[in-house]
């Protein structure tokens, strides 16, 4: 496993789960700090809508016909901020597929690439993973579930958990336990 102080993340929020699903807005943090974040318009055939997903993100369907950008800019936009780089989901298999339905739809190839957080974090972190990123959520106050506001729980969390390690080894040998 290679070492990653600080790891470029990307976040989807989408229109619900399922086949029929599609990103509705992305958000990325780069390792520098550096962040984007867009509100996607949805394409004609995109018509799958789920209320339990709007009330969880808070973007409704006539925001983003209003304020989303049209797919290609995003992909572009996308291509051109993060270059040919790796970067890393928490929920890879939800955002690897929403991130595949942006693309074809703009008929673009994405110049990165994305892979699990399980890429370059320890089982332990894994271990401690979700009680860290609930507790950095509270912290934080972060109330919002945006795609830029994940992003960045995302990538803290990634931190917090192999400082903690790094700190307090034995944590790893009694599997995690908080």
């Amino acid at each position: 496993m290679r070492h990653h102080p600080y790891p470029t993340i990307i976040d989807i929020e989408a229109s619900g789960f399922g086949s029929r699903s599609y990103p509705i807005e992305i958000g990325v943090i780069k390792a520098n700090g550096e962040r984007y974040c867009a509100l996607i318009k949805p394409q004609d055939e995109w018509q799958h809508w789920s209320s339990d997903a709007e009330a969880m993100h808070g973007i409704s369907r006539d925001v983003l016909c209003r304020r989303g950008k049209p797919v290609r800019q995003v992909c572009t936009e996308l291509n051109q901020f993060l270059g040919e780089i790796t970067a890393y989901s928490d929920a890879w298999t939800h955002d690897s597929a929403w991130l595949n339905c942006l693309f074809f739809a703009a008929r673009i190839q994405p110049l990165f690439h994305l892979s699990p957080i399980e890429m370059i974090a320890s089982e332990a972190q894994l271990l401690i993973w979700d009680a860290t990123k609930k507790k950095l959520a509270k912290e934080h106050g972060a109330r919002r579930h945006r795609a830029s506001v994940d992003a960045h729980l995302i990538q803290q969390t990634y931190l917090r958990t192999r400082t903690r390690l790094q700190a307090e080894p034995q944590l790893a040998l009694r599997g995690g336990l908080l």
